[in-house]
């Protein structure tokens, strides 16, 4: 069973920056290396966004038009975890931002509350 556990959100300045981080367990062998990961969020009254995701072989990466040049997402195989690094917040970027693979089926963390706020 893959458990995904976000960490790294909080109150953060415009113009500030943060490292998300997504501790992830239940991948077999190899499994992560080779696994496509993604982050999402979801602001208030709002659907959720696709933000950053990252291929699993060649680590390929792609990004919202909203984040590109701010965001950048990564993966350490050894630590089978991702991470989301965040630069430059601005307010529009305050939301819960969850990571999401899929292996058969999706799989979902619990997200971490991202707020951006003078």
């Amino acid at each position: 069973q893959v458990q995904l556990v976000e960490s790294g959100g909080g109150l953060v300045r415009p113009g500030g920056s943060l490292r998300l981080s997504c501790a992830t367990s239940g991948f077999a062998g190899d499994t992560f290396k080779f696994a496509a990961m993604n982050w999402y969020r979801q602001a208030p009254g709002e659907e959720r966004e696709l933000v950053a995701a990252i291929t699993g072989a060649r680590d390929s990466t792609a990004y919202a038009d909203s984040v590109k040049g701010r965001f950048t997402i990564s993966k350490d195989n050894v630590k089978k975890t991702l991470y989301l690094d965040m630069n430059n917040l601005k307010p529009e970027d305050t939301a819960v931002y969850t990571c999401h693979t899929i292996l058969v089926v999706p799989y979902w963390g619990h997200g971490t509350q991202v707020t951006v706020s003078s």
